[in-house]
């Protein structure tokens, strides 16, 4: 009895450790959008426990008429699907600074924002990790300037792990 009483523990151990997600403590690189004007933003990511993490993201758009810059900040909830395919979901926000010289009045000034998130992960061998991710923003900026409005963002994630 002591015999099939250990087997069945070991089993239940190894079936929840064989499902048991690892996400890497520290991931860094880029995240290539593009539905809100900044493009690939500088992306990193902490792990605060062994399923969830912080990533923060800073995105800079410098050109003849609009130079601007944003800093988001996401907590992140992991679960994994199966092997080294993971998805998540989060939540947050951020701020920003604008410089618009686009229309005759003075858009300059600083944002705030919120954000969701909510995307699809797979965890190389390697320390490699590729997304694709939906980060949905709510923008405020003042009452005149477009920025007060939804803003969606799909991008892709390539992050080195370590």
């Amino acid at each position: 009895m002591k015999k099939v009483f250990f087997t069945a523990i070991l089993l239940v151990g190894v079936t929840f450790a064989s499902q048991a997600q690892t996400i890497s403590k520290h991931a860094i690189g880029l995240r290539f959008g593009g539905g809100n004007g900044y493009g690939a933003e500088v992306s990193y990511q902490h792990a605060l426990g062994d399923n969830n993490r912080l990533e923060l993201d800073l995105g800079w758009r410098n050109d003849d008429d609009f130079d601007s810059y944003k800093l988001a900040a996401l907590y992140q909830w992991v679960w994994n699907i199966e092997g080294g395919f993971n998805w998540y979901a989060g939540v947050g926000g951020g701020v920003g600074s604008i410089s618009d010289n686009r229309f005759e009045r003075n858009n300059d000034g600083a944002f705030v924002f919120a954000a969701g998130d909510i995307g699809i992960e797979y965890n190389f061998d390697i320390p490699l990790l590729i997304s694709l991710d939906f980060r949905p923003e709510i923008g405020f900026y003042g009452d005149e300037y477009p920025l007060n409005s939804f803003s969606p963002d799909i991008a892709l994630g390539i992050r080195y792990q370590f």
